[in-house]
């Protein structure tokens, strides 16, 4: 046979070894995950839901999704064993900063000014509400005055025929 013709068949039986060993990869990391569960870690379940292990069997998993809720399920069921910080954000709401003793910034600059409390109290009792979507009726009004007689400046002037330009 000629070598030419076997090339097709090669490349798909190494493309196919390729494969089956990455996914054979991706599984026995995903046993160590499971074998690596603890009681008390929060783990998310293939179906979604975000527990706690309570107890830990040979092929079984209690967990713990609530006060007074036990659920049984599968190790096969377990689809993610999450960090303790990645837990408490997703189930919680609790996001934990690592960064807690740095310096805050300011979301504006009203802190980058230097004045004293006691100034910014007097200015805000002074200061009143603004609406900016209506105007006034006095505005309201001298705006519609403004226009006409802008209109009536643009406009040529009608005349009896009678021109100036002979």
């Amino acid at each position: 046979m000629n070598t030419l013709t076997l090339l097709p068949f090669i490349v798909l039986i190494a493309a196919m070894f390729l494969m089956t060993r990455s996914a054979k990869k991706k599984q026995q990391q995903a046993a160590s995950m499971r074998n690596e569960m603890q009681p008390g870690s929060g783990v998310r379940t293939i179906g979604g839901m975000y527990a706690t292990v309570k107890e830990v069997n040979e092929d079984t998993v209690l967990l713990d999704a609530g006060p007074g809720v036990d659920l049984l399920f599968a190790k096969n069921a377990i689809g993610a064993v999450l960090t303790d910080d990645e837990y408490n954000r997703i189930v919680h709401g609790i996001e934990h900063d690592l960064k807690s003793d740095a310096d805050v910034v300011p979301d504006d600059a009203s802190s980058l000014t230097e004045t004293d409390a006691a100034d910014d109290a007097a200015a805000a009792s002074d200061d009143k509400a603004v609406d900016l979507g209506k105007k006034d009726v006095s505005e309201e009004k001298a705006d519609e005055a403004e226009t006409a007689e802008a209109k009536a400046d643009e406009e040529p002037k009608k005349t009896d025929g009678d021109s100036d330009a002979k």
